[in-house]
């Protein structure tokens, strides 16, 4: 008999990913292909879930053409966590798929309040599924009630290929409706958001046994078993062998955060931490959340007009060694581009820099966006260690650990051991596939198999005094990233770096002294030529 193969399927924000893997764990073919977001309003992030399931199709043709996907017998599946797919009784999709980024639901997350946390394992947020649907109940309410089931993004994936509506213990986490001690729905705060228990999907855990499938045309037997899968993070860590307490990671993606596994439900609310459901059973993991976090230096480098994000790097490198410590006036960067969670639980935050001058070089942009996603990571790992988990040496996955320099960076702003991983932009593909063998009663060797170590990195204690200066100086800053609505702050991230680099760029033009720095009123009438001049503004830099 010839010996099986798992699909793993990743479905993240920016791309879906597949692989195609042995028993052994060899990765014998992958794929992506790459996905867009709708932004129709400030806040909103959206994606078509008819579009996760032509890029799954456009995966499976890719693959269809190496010898290994005729004997494919189990599917995994991974994907980002706390979207909100809407099904009607007929399982046709009644709105837009509502994002993990997306913060609409303030005032939700609000409504609902901190009295289920210490169940649900965090705070409101309007991130997280559950504030989602008290919005539409409020905003949508002829689409509310047509809802027959709501969905994680993954899970919409599993409809498509299996007809089932199944999720898994570690994604039922990221939507505030589960009981994470018990990992079983929690009816209060279903109910506290006008749903009912008979609207969530059945539950399994992640290498469980979650459908076959039925679709026609994909090349695949009908025997093909479905395993419960994951949330993007919990996956990858099985990926990577984090699979017991004290095991720890860095997720640098799109997003950001610092991840540590325990054998007990651990938060901190109060934190705004996480403890969320492994995706193995009797494993939790806590986890300090950034909102942005590669996605920084790529919109750093779509503004600076640089070709690409290696070509800000070798410009970083060569201006700002790694080895050397930069100067205290280098600016500074808050990452606040998509507002944040952990510590600070405020999706309205808005990032920028600061402490710009007329010497400012893009590559000194592109050091302070580095730094500044570190620093929120430093503050992220902070709050998990107030939960009481323990962080040690940590993996870097995701696009940003394929920068040396930036991992270099991180070992010295957490103060800890970092070390990448070969293969690790996989970790949730192939964690994925990890779970489709044990649906089929085979792999359990592989959970404990990590990733080969492909760099190390320690922490370098002369850069310490410079960088816990700045990480002062960082913290002060926050007042300034408040919303508008405290009267405080800034209204967005493009604001705070317009009105900085235009007025850096067109310091001749002595208006900006009449009208950046005027009144509310002027500002206004300034704001729309500030944005238009904001990206010649950068380039000018060069």
């Amino acid at each position: 008999m010839s010996s099986p193969v798992s699909l793993g399927i990743d479905l993240g924000t920016s791309e879906l990913k597949a692989i195609l893997m042995d028993a052994s764990g060899a990765v014998l073919a992958h794929t992506g292909v790459r996905l867009s977001v709708s932004r129709r309003h400030s806040g909103w992030s959206e994606q078509a879930p008819q579009d996760w399931w032509q890029a799954c199709l456009q995966a499976l043709d890719q693959l269809r053409t190496h010898e290994a996907f005729s004997r494919v017998a189990c599917i995994g599946l991974s994907g980002q966590m706390h979207g909100a797919v809407l099904l009607g009784d007929d399982n046709r999709v009644l709105y837009p798929a509502i994002l993990w980024d997306d913060s609409r639901a303030v005032a939700q997350a609000q409504q609902l309040g901190p009295g289920f946390a210490e169940v649900t394992g965090s705070l409101p947020m309007a991130g997280l599924t559950a504030p989602k649907l008290l919005w539409l109940q409020q905003h949508e309410p002829e689409v509310f009630k047509a809802i027959a089931c709501v969905l994680s993004p993954k899970d919409y994936l599993r409809l498509r290929l299996s007809g089932e509506r199944i999720s898994d213990m570690s994604d039922a986490a990221g939507t505030l409706w589960l009981d994470v001690a018990h990992r079983q729905w929690f009816t209060p705060m279903v109910r506290a958001t006008g749903l009912a228990p008979a609207q969530m999907p059945q539950l399994v855990e992640g290498g469980a046994v979650a459908g076959r499938v039925t679709a026609a045309g994909l090349g695949l037997s009908p025997a093909v078993v479905i395993a419960g899968g994951g949330g993007d993070n919990p996956v990858a860590a099985v990926g990577i062998g984090a699979i017991n307490a004290g095991d720890g990671f860095i997720t640098l993606g799109t997003s950001a955060a610092i991840v540590a596994i325990t054998d007990h439900a651990a938060g901190n609310p109060a934190s705004a931490v996480h403890s969320f459901c492994h995706a193995l059973p009797n494993r939790w993991y806590t986890m300090g959340a950034m909102l942005a976090g590669a996605s920084c230096l790529r919109w750093v480098t779509r503004l600076t007009g640089m070709p690409d994000e290696q070509t800000l790097l070798d410009q970083v490198q060569a201006q700002l060694p790694v080895g050397q410590p930069v100067p205290l006036d280098t600016p500074l960067f808050l990452p606040y581009l998509a507002g944040e969670r952990t510590p600070h639980n405020d999706p309205l935050l808005r990032g920028g820099f600061m402490s710009l001058g007329h010497d400012c070089t893009p590559a000194m942009l592109g050091y302070a966006v580095m730094e500044g996603v570190g620093f929120g990571l430093l503050d992220a790992l902070r709050a998990v260690q107030s939960a009481g988990a323990s962080v040690g040496a940590c993996a870097l996955v995701g696009g940003g650990a394929r920068s040396e320099y930036w991992a270099q960076l991180l070992a010295n702003i957490l103060q800890r051991e970092i070390f990448t991983l070969q293969g690790s932009e996989l970790s949730a593909c192939i964690g994925a596939a990890k779970l489709g063998f044990l649906a089929i009663g085979e792999g359990a060797h592989l959970l404990e198999a990590g990733m080969p170590v492909k760099a190390r990195y320690w922490p370098d204690l002369a850069q310490q005094p410079v960088l816990q200066a700045r990480y002062r100086k960082f913290q002060g800053l926050l007042t300034a990233a408040k919303p508008e609505s405290s009267g405080r702050g800034i209204p967005n991230a493009v604001q705070l770096s317009a009105d900085l680099l235009w007025a850096r760029a067109c310091s001749r033009k002595r208006w900006v002294s009449q009208h950046m720095f005027a009144g509310r009123r002027h500002r206004g009438q300034a704001r729309s030529h500030i944005l238009s001049s904001l990206l010649w503004a950068l380039r000018s830099l060069n």
